[in-house]
């Protein structure tokens, strides 16, 4: 029995990693810092205040991460006032989805930016509650953020099913006790860890009909 689906956002409704790969990679660049191998699949799903960090910390960047946070956050937002990343097809899953369950949105996106998205989509009425690991003590692969916005429906977790991109979004979702419904990035494949704790593995977004939910128990 599913009570309520939760969303992630970005790779999921925005083809935003694209955009915060190419914005924070230019940054640290910019700023004496040095990109790792494995830096872009460390970032996804961290919150704000833990990415900051890295940033300034681990990759050399010669600024605070206050002030890395403020001036990355600031150039994504510039990047969406021109044009929001939309993944084909997600508008309508969502509204599909959403005449049937609850919904919750549960993003590392900077609250701004979940605003932005929502509203270029105009989404914003369909989620029940929306919720940025910049409120959550941890970020994704923590399960902080899903067992807030399932607590702001009134849902119990196990009870929900949770929609993902990421190996850390995966692994926070699982984490939470959800069933997770897994549509990774085509530039992003899934660790397999993470992957073998995805109830669903789906193609594309445009997969996820109300039976595929339905279906899971």
């Amino acid at each position: 029995m599913v009570d309520a689906v939760l969303f992630d956002l970005d790779g999921v409704i925005v083809d935003s990693e694209p955009v915060w790969e190419e914005v924070r990679r230019a940054y640290v660049a910019q700023h004496g810092g040095t990109w790792q191998p494995d830096t872009q699949r460390r970032l996804m799903g961290m919150s704000t205040g833990e990415w900051a960090e890295y940033l300034s910390g681990e990759l050399g960047v010669d600024r605070s991460a206050e002030q890395v946070a403020t001036e990355v956050v600031t150039e994504m937002a510039r990047r969406y006032a021109q044009r929001v990343p939309v993944i084909d097809g997600a508008e309508e899953v969502v509204r599909r989805i959403a005449a049937r369950w609850p919904l919750g949105l549960a993003s590392s996106s900077p609250t701004r930016l979940i605003a932005a998205a929502l509203d270029a989509t105009g989404l914003a009425g369909s989620f029940g509650a929306t919720l940025s690991t910049e409120e959550t003590a941890r970020g994704k692969p923590a399960p902080d953020v899903w067992l807030a916005v399932a607590g702001r429906l009134g849902v119990d977790p196990a009870r929900c099913v949770a929609v993902e991109d990421s190996s850390n979004g995966v692994r926070s979702a699982a984490a939470a006790g959800c069933r997770v419904v897994a549509v990774p990035h085509g530039s992003y494949p899934l660790d397999p860890d993470a992957e073998a704790l995805a109830t669903v593995l789906l193609p594309s977004i445009g997969a996820l009909t109300p039976a595929v939910v339905a279906g899971i128990d």
